[in-house]
């Protein structure tokens, strides 16, 4: 019969329609880049947004992304039929097949608002002074992680935002960082973590006189000078004080998540007329002591940027980080990176999700 080849041609293409094909390993690149990239993107703006919020004494809101699953199914069907006839018939033999495939994707996402106990205590506790010097060891610049993350040094103030009123920061504080950052970049500045039966650990830092250039041996000493620390001594502990310790100790005044937040929104360009209305705190010269612009810039306008780093709307204006700044765009990635050093997190089990295959 003529119609063997016919079948033999439809069941071959049945067998292709139902071969073995696998969607998870071709899903991986693409889920994993999108979705990371998703979150970050969600996640510098939860951060700008919640920093303006700040400056219009509005209640910050941290939501979390919590879990991800990605289901996938994809469904493939067959039909085969047909007429075998005599050779005296008056209809001819006849052959069809048929196919179908569905495909679902599923994702499932879990949200958890952070809030409660802990995430508060996080939020408005001073940050480790060890962690933040741990952090100038794996390379953050001195001038730059100190002016973020401190009120002062042995007692030598910051530029400070309390209480609503701005402060500029004492000329031996910005001279001080300043000359950090070079002897930091020297090598000639370190942290480590010694042991002590009493107190624990204790972060120390020290000052290498050893193989260290005429010049870098001079900033370190001036920076003894300005911060007011014993000149003889090569190593400082670190401890958490608003004011001068002991002659041996290093006191860092260093502060909250919530107060390095308020300190960012107060470089934040706030729209002339909700100043004016006395709807945000009022603004700071945009111009600091020594005459350089702030290091921190986030722009505000009616129209949505264009190019932007991060940009958010709120009321009725958009707040954005400009793509090319990249000091305010390090900055605000530093916050981000802040809250994991603040222990800002919530411990708690996260929901069973049980996908079904399919």
């Amino acid at each position: 019969m003529k119609a063997k080849p016919i079948f033999a041609a439809a069941l071959v293409g049945a067998l292709a329609l139902t071969g073995c094909t696998h969607l998870g390993p071709k899903t991986v690149a693409v889920d994993r880049f999108d979705y990371s990239t998703a979150i970050a993107d969600s996640w510098k703006q939860q951060t700008l947004l919640n920093i303006v919020k700040l400056r219009y004494m509005d209640l910050p809101v941290f939501v979390d992304v919590a879990s991800i699953v990605a289901g996938y199914s994809m469904q493939t069907g067959v039909s085969i039929n047909g007429t075998l006839s005599s050779d005296k018939a008056i209809q001819g033999n006849y052959a069809s097949i048929g196919g179908q495939a569905i495909y679902t994707d599923r994702p499932t996402v879990t949200y958890v608002p952070m809030t409660g106990e802990k995430f508060l205590r996080g939020l408005i506790t001073p940050i480790d002074p060890k962690n933040i010097f741990f952090m100038l060891q794996s390379g953050y610049a001195a001038d730059f992680l100190l002016g973020l993350t401190v009120e002062s040094l042995n007692g030598v103030r910051n530029r400070s935002t309390a209480a609503g009123a701005v402060r500029e920061a004492d000329p031996e504080f910005v001279r001080a960082l300043q000359l950090l950052r070079e002897v930091q970049a020297a090598g000639a500045m370190g942290m480590r973590v010694e042991e002590d039966k009493a107190k624990g650990s204790t972060g120390v830092v020290f000052f290498r006189r050893d193989d260290v250039a005429a010049d870098t041996a001079a900033k370190a000493a001036e920076v003894r000078q300005l911060l007011k620390l014993p000149a003889d001594q090569d190593k400082y502990a670190l401890t958490y004080s608003p004011v001068r310790g002991a002659a041996n100790e290093l006191a860092v005044n260093s502060r909250s998540m919530l107060q390095i937040m308020q300190a960012f929104a107060s470089y934040i360009d706030v729209p002339e007329q909700d100043l004016k209305e006395q709807r945000a705190v009022p603004s700071v010269e945009r111009v600091t002591q020594n005459g350089k612009p702030p290091a921190v810039q986030v722009h505000s306008g009616k129209e949505k940027p264009a190019d932007a780093f991060a940009a958010v709307h709120y009321r009725d204006h958009w707040f954005w980080v400009d793509d090319r700044d990249w000091r305010t765009k390090r900055a605000l990635t530093a916050v981000m990176f802040f809250f994991t050093l603040a222990e800002t997190g919530d411990t708690a089990k996260l929901p069973l999700i049980t996908i079904p295959a399919q």
